[in-house]
């Protein structure tokens, strides 16, 4: 039996992240062939074309952590209506110097958690399209907007509130069958 590597890209640096608890409930939701592995992008340095010939080591370890991948997960807040500065940086740093892009043909999936009714709606469309130049197949459906609600985790840090589990369990075999197809 293979196993996928999954890298796990979250756009929040906050400690107690929301997204970052969700990015960790979605873990136990996996199959035990999914091996989640978060990616640091708290060390990046803010992107500047004039380095793209001497890369930072934690931009050069990025892309490699990215490469090793067999597919990735993004979790966004939104600020502003949009993706986090980090995430875009981030983004930015793996993609450069152009034509050796990290993100080239990895199959992602894009999840986010706020306390708004939306959840991250207009945070996921905009890196779906960041992420569509970048030649990432992102999984379309089902789109996972997701409020974050008193009891939504449990104390052991999973999905306490039983519908959703079930949703985002649903969302979980859709990506596993989305990363397995583009691995196949």
């Amino acid at each position: 039996m293979s196993t996928f590597k999954i890298g796990v890209v979250i756009g929040s640096l906050r400690k107690d992240s929301f997204n970052r608890k969700l990015a960790l409930a979605l873990a136990a939701l996996a199959p035990d062939d999914f091996v989640l592995e978060h990616l640091r992008i708290d060390d990046l340095p803010l992107y500047n074309q004039d380095q793209d010939g001497n890369q930072a080591e934690s931009v050069k370890r990025f892309k490699t952590e990215i490469v090793s991948c067999q597919g990735l997960l993004f979790l966004t807040p939104e600020y502003n209506r949009s993706i986090p500065g980090v995430l875009k940086n981030a983004i930015d740093n793996a993609s450069r110097p152009y034509g050796q892009s990290a993100w080239a043909g990895k199959p992602a999936g894009v999840v986010g958690i706020s306390v708004g009714a939306i959840g991250t709606a207009m945070a996921q469309q905009h890196l779906r399209n960041v992420l569509a130049y970048l030649d990432v197949p992102t999984m379309g459906q089902p789109e996972a907007f997701v409020q974050n609600k008193e009891g939504l985790f449990d104390d052991k840090g999973h999905i306490g509130i039983e519908s959703t589990k079930k949703f985002l369990q649903g969302w979980m075999d859709k990506y596993v069958a989305w990363i397995k197809t583009h691995n196949a």
